[in-house]
């Protein structure tokens, strides 16, 4: 008797722990699932709230740096295009606003939301104005130059990131949104 008694609470004591560690595991599993790449956050655009990138783990991601007074600036409409049209299918584009060329960001983070949604009908997500080149550069272009060796030189410098988050492709500002190579390099991700 006492013998059985001790198989089962050493059962229940196993099947406890294993409740008990179930959420760490679930937690650990979906921090796997993020590749290193997303593994970070940065403020939304319009609210500054906490964004984390790996909500888009799985995802084929566009990564555009902005300015609102750029000659490149039009090609908000091509990349609001480009999301809405691909968007099912799993692609996002994310819009990081930086002032680094030729000082042609120089608005607050409500002042270029509302340009960019006023203006542009911008609906893909947008993160609050940050570095993109140099020592300052936020981590995600760390990683993206890193990966590429290749820099932003102006605004609407792009980079393709497929769903396992490998940086397949870099595109210079001119290769405009709805150009057929960059197109046809989201088709084949998707």
């Amino acid at each position: 008797m006492k013998c059985r008694l001790a198989q089962l609470f050493s059962l229940a004591g196993a099947l406890l722990g294993a409740c008990l560690s179930f959420p760490a595991l679930a937690q650990s599993s979906s921090a796997a699932a993020c590749p290193a790449i997303l593994q970070q956050q940065f403020p939304r655009l319009q609210d500054d709230a906490p964004q984390n990138l790996c909500q888009y783990a799985g995802k084929v991601l566009l990564v555009v740096n902005t300015a609102s007074y750029c000659g490149f600036t039009k090609q908000y409409e091509g990349l609001e295009a480009l999301y809405a049209k691909y968007q099912a299918k799993g692609l996002v584009v994310l819009g990081f606003p930086s002032n680094n060329f030729g000082k042609q960001e120089p608005g607050t983070s409500k002042e270029i939301a509302d340009f960019c949604y006023n203006t542009y009908g911008v609906k893909f997500p947008m993160f609050a104005k940050s570095e993109v080149v140099g020592d300052q550069r936020n981590p995600l272009y760390a990683s993206l130059f890193q990966a590429t060796k290749a820099a932003p030189k102006w605004n609407f410098h792009k980079y393709l990131i497929d769903r396992s988050g490998k940086v397949v492709a870099s595109y210079v500002s001119n290769v405009e949104p709805e150009s057929a190579t960059l197109v046809g390099a989201i088709e084949k991700a998707l």
